[in-house]
């Protein structure tokens, strides 16, 4: 039996036990990182269900297929994903499977949030597999700024004003009240970063471009040779010799990210070691998106005072 027959024969079997505690909502929502879920409940509030993929500890990159998550899609209204090849590796597949026109591109259900953020870390000239997991059309870590989550908040409400325009005022009301609230906080935040601005760091996968941007500090090197390529012991020797030439280098992780190689460099280099939480509820107090980048802001500037 082809795969695509199986998926559909379980979501048959499945699709009541899954859909019973989202019947009542009027716009179904799934995303892909939990990120992107909050930001959906801040602006469809009780209007929407919303069922995130990848769990906030989990490398997006890299997700089983769960036939769960075929029947999940194939009830959705909506789909929000990150997009520039971030979950090219598994997401593709559901959504053709699912057979489900909402969610298929060209459709209002449809948002690929690299759509609507600026993007960092375009790639210039021919990229092969040699140079390790380059994304061709840029750094695809982009929630981690929050002018990049206001707009992935704006660009929700418009599309959930299509496909629920009954509500589409109830979304305006949303929004207004969601970015008055991050925009008050993105004006505490920058005072207490202004400080820390070219703050030299060392980060281990290149995830954090976004913030760095934001954040005004300065990314001085990687703990991967190549995206997604396990440091060598060459790599983090040559490593640790330019950063013991530089002042204030701290060295940010992921909970993901392998542990041992991350704390032997800030052994060496006495590079203050921080696991800052990447998605909404990888931590406590990270249960929505402006819990998120607060917990994150409030480590460093602890870690530096």
């Amino acid at each position: 039996m082809k795969t695509s027959h199986i998926f559909l024969a379980l979501a048959v079997v499945l699709a009541p036990a899954l859909s019973a505690g989202t019947s009542l909502a009027a716009v179904r929502v799934v995303t892909t990182i939990p990120d992107y879920g909050a930001l959906a409940k801040e602006v469809g509030g009780d209007l929407v269900a919303v069922d995130a993929l990848v769990k906030p500890t989990q490398d997006p990159h890299f997700v089983d297929a769960k036939p769960s998550f075929l029947v999940i899609l194939s009830r959705a209204d909506m789909i929000i994903f990150t997009g520039m090849e971030l979950e090219s590796g598994w997401l593709p597949g559901l959504l053709n499977n699912a057979r489900n026109a909402k969610v298929q591109k060209g459709s209002p259900g449809y948002l690929d949030a690299s759509t609507v953020v600026h993007r960092l870390g375009i790639q210039a000239g021919a990229v092969d597999r040699a140079l390790g997991d380059i994304h061709p059309g840029g750094n695809p870590h982009f929630w981690t700024d929050p002018r990049s989550g206001l707009r992935i908040a704006e660009a929700i409400a418009e599309r959930l004003a299509q496909i629920d325009s009954a509500n589409k005022e109830r979304y305006a009301a949303n929004l207004a009240d969601f970015k008055k609230r991050l925009e008050a906080k993105m004006t505490e935040w920058n005072a207490k970063l202004k400080p820390l601005k070219g703050t030299k760091i060392v980060v281990y996968h290149d995830s954090w471009l976004y913030f760095v941007d934001w954040t005004g500090f300065s990314q001085t090197g990687t703990l991967e040779p190549k995206p997604g390529v396990p440091p060598s012991p060459d790599h983090i020797a040559k490593l640790i010799g330019d950063v013991k030439k530089k002042a204030s280098v701290w060295s940010f992780r992921n909970p993901s990210t392998p542990r041992t190689s991350v704390k032997f460099f800030a052994q060496k280099t006495g590079a203050e070691l921080l696991v800052l939480p990447s998605m909404v509820g990888a931590a406590p107090n990270t249960d929505n998106y402006i819990g998120l980048v607060d917990r994150m802001v409030g480590m460093i500037v602890g870690a530096l005072s």
